[in-house]
């Protein structure tokens, strides 16, 4: 193998690694924010706490790397700023962890496979992913959708009988605690299903922001930056008259905040804009099966929690759905491969100008050529 083609190959296997990564990032932030929420912290403080480590540990590299490439701040920027703040980092985040308090960690992570459903119907609207009913593939994504969110109203509405594990023995307390769970499993399940919808959202204004401003490093202070003031102010409103949820020391709420804020905020943010900007909002979400594995094998070992069969059947129905709009998106061809290309109004009027101002200088240089000719 020449050298060429081993750059080649190592730039191809690039995005995969990186999503993978992100995905196992994602498990440990599960993990860990339910052990801090099962220590009593408010969930509403970690999302601002979260945002401005993100902003502190990635401005840096931000200032140095971008000084010469950061594109100038407009109005229609921010505005996409202070929405990209507003989805992600404060209302999926706080629907989440909120549901996530009510449920368990691989409850959550499983109802999170939905994400890619959500991009896919928000990518399809916004004209980022390509759907023709005309084609099998294409029938196959749509259907691939119906049947993600299918198997996320199974998982919630039937649990079924409970699998034993051998090394997750429930005392007592457990039995209390999972009870307790399944009664409020619809309202948890709705709150992360809403706040998944927050998430997607987030994920098609990012591609489109990166488009006017690639700037992944500098969008990602940005974002958080805003996620931090705007969850700052929903912090306030929600924990109003009790100020002990805003203390922090050596404890859960520091762990939460380091590791979300780092890995989960300021990381993630920039690898999927990278990788966004290359694969597709659709391909960045495509791995989240692989979290919800690391979290529930995890959870059954730290938290003792268990698995039913009802569940475990819906998250199969889930990973299916996701894997036929996996396969339907394969056969896509890529924007460079489509000669049949629809251009906007605004793209259509800049190729007739172009074609104009040649022709004009097509002229001008006649012109010229003939009078030196006559001279």
């Amino acid at each position: 193998m020449s050298i060429k083609s081993l750059a080649q190959s190592l730039k191809a296997v690039k995005p995969f690694v990186a999503v993978i990564l992100l995905q196992f990032g994602f498990a440990g932030l599960s993990i860990i924010t339910k052990f801090a929420l099962n220590q009593g912290i408010s969930q509403h403080v970690l999302v601002p706490y979260r945002h401005a480590v993100a902003a502190a540990v990635i401005a840096p590299f931000a200032l140095v790397l971008e000084r010469k490439t950061r594109p100038k701040m407009t109005y229609a920027i921010f505005t996409k700023i202070m929405f990209l703040g507003l989805l992600e980092p404060v209302i999926d985040q706080n629907l989440f962890y909120t549901g996530m308090k009510s449920t368990t960690a691989t409850f959550a992570a499983a109802m999170s496979n939905i994400l890619p459903a959500f991009v896919f119907i928000l990518a399809w609207i916004f004209r980022l992913e390509k759907v023709d009913i005309k084609r099998i593939h294409s029938l196959v994504k749509v259907l691939g959708t119906i049947v993600t969110v299918g198997g996320a109203m199974f998982m919630t509405l039937f649990n079924g009988p409970m699998l034993s594990l051998p090394w997750a023995k429930p005392d007592s307390h457990h039995h209390s605690s999972t009870a307790a769970n399944n009664k409020v499993s619809i309202k948890g399940s709705l709150m992360i299903a809403a706040g998944c919808v927050g998430w997607s959202s987030f994920m098609i204004l990012q591609a489109i922001t990166l488009k006017s401003y690639p700037a992944e490093l500098s969008l990602t202070v940005f974002i958080c930056l805003a996620g931090a003031t705007q969850g700052s102010l929903v912090a306030v409103a929600l924990e109003w008259g009790n100020p002990a949820a805003w203390s922090i020391g050596l404890d859960a709420m520091l762990l939460a905040s380091l590791y979300s804020g780092i890995v989960c905020s300021g990381f993630t943010y920039y690898v999927q804009g990278v990788v966004m900007k290359e694969k597709g909002p659709v391909f960045v979400t495509a791995f989240n099966p692989l979290s919800m594995v690391i979290v529930a094998i995890l959870s059954s070992f730290i938290f003792s929690e268990m698995l039913y069969l009802g569940r475990v059947v819906g998250a199969v129905i889930i990973v299916a759905g996701l894997y036929m709009v996996l396969w339907g998106k394969s056969k896509d061809k890529p924007p460079s491969e489509l000669s049949n290309k629809v251009l906007s109004p605004a793209d259509e009027y800049m190729t007739v100008m172009n074609e104009r101002d040649r022709e004009l200088a097509d002229i001008d240089s006649a012109r010229e050529k003939r009078g030196d000719e006559s001279v």
